[in-house]
């Protein structure tokens, strides 16, 4: 089974609380649940590049790699597809995210994050998210 690579931003707020969620079309795989946006990363393209893309085509928000840092790789296999997620900490942009693609997006409180469902992938990095805020 390919797997698919795919690239993945938790967007801080400015008072970094908070994080930008989106809600998954019902009609796509994991239809219905919560994720941080992102997308797959094309042949040839960087995940630095792919983050870039995916974010201007979902949210209509533009960052440079310099406002981007690396924060873990998920590798997940589904029954349906394999996936590896590389997840990457946003701490600014420019423009105000919408919902480029009709997807409902929500800024959350971290310690809220669990009462959200997200895809199994995700979870691991909702519960990192969970320990560094403890460690505040």
């Amino acid at each position: 089974m390919k797997q698919i690579h795919v690239v993945a931003a938790i967007i801080y707020s400015s008072c970094r609380q908070q994080v930008l969620i989106a809600r998954r079309p019902d009609h796509l795989h994991q239809g219905g649940l919560w994720e941080f946006p992102g997308g797959k990363v094309e042949p040839g393209e960087s995940s630095q590049l792919a983050l870039q893309r995916e974010l201007q085509e979902e949210l209509n928000i533009s960052i440079d790699h310099e406002a981007a840092r690396k924060l873990t790789d998920i590798s997940h296999q589904y029954p349906d597809k394999a996936v590896h997620l590389e997840f990457w900490q946003v701490f600014r942009y420019s423009g105000a995210p919408v919902g480029n693609e009709g997807q409902r997006i929500n800024w959350v409180l971290i310690n809220n994050l669990p009462d959200y469902n997200f895809p199994e992938a995700n979870r691991e990095v909702v519960n990192l998210l969970m320990q560094d805020l403890s460690a505040l």
